[in-house]
């Protein structure tokens, strides 16, 4: 059994000490400030006890609209990156087959994030590393507002691998190693 304390004060870690301060997630900042992100730990090794905490926490935000988004940690049983894409595949499927598509949607943290095409020691990797496989549960009217408001919202990814690539994989694995 993992110790729940240590996967969320590692996850709050890295969404402060990473995805806020260098700006990787433009509106983090604001959802930090206001404590409106949920850090849920699922000690499940199988996908579908996985799976029932995503319904539960979809439940949950539909009944605490202060609540933003949910960060759901996986610290045991999905250390594996192609295990994860299985369960992430498995679990936009589900949200579709409960109703929630066009509500929420998932974007995708995991050690080994490797994007397609990409070597695994490529540092845009690191915009999607996080220090423990996680399926961040997004509120897409949210987003859409977000977006709405920001300039070029298309040219946040770019933004973000070159200036992965400026830094270099070693900048962000020491920052992962020291959460």
């Amino acid at each position: 059994m993992t110790d729940s304390t240590v996967v969320i004060a590692k996850s709050k870690a890295w969404v402060e000490q990473l995805i806020v301060k260098f700006n990787i997630c433009p509106f983090a900042r604001k959802e930090v400030e206001r404590s409106s992100i949920r850090y849920v730990v699922a000690d499940n090794r199988k996908a579908s006890e996985v799976l029932e905490v995503l319904v539960k926490e979809c439940e949950f935000l539909d009944q605490n609209i202060d609540t933003e988004t949910t960060l759901l940690m996986l610290p045991a049983g999905f250390e594996g990156f192609y295990a994860y894409l299985d369960l992430l595949d498995n679990a936009n499927e589900l949200l579709a087959m409960q109703g929630y598509e066009g509500t929420y949607q998932l974007a995708s943290f995991h050690p080994d994030y490797c994007f397609e095409g990409e070597k695994q020691d490529a540092a845009s990797n690191y915009t999607n590393r996080a220090p423990y496989p996680t399926l961040h549960i997004l509120r897409e009217e949210s987003i859409e507002k977000a977006l709405s408001s920001y300039d070029d919202p298309e040219s946040i990814p770019d933004r973000n691998m070159a200036f992965a690539e400026k830094k270099g994989a070693d900048f962000f694995a020491k920052i992962l190693a020291n959460l």
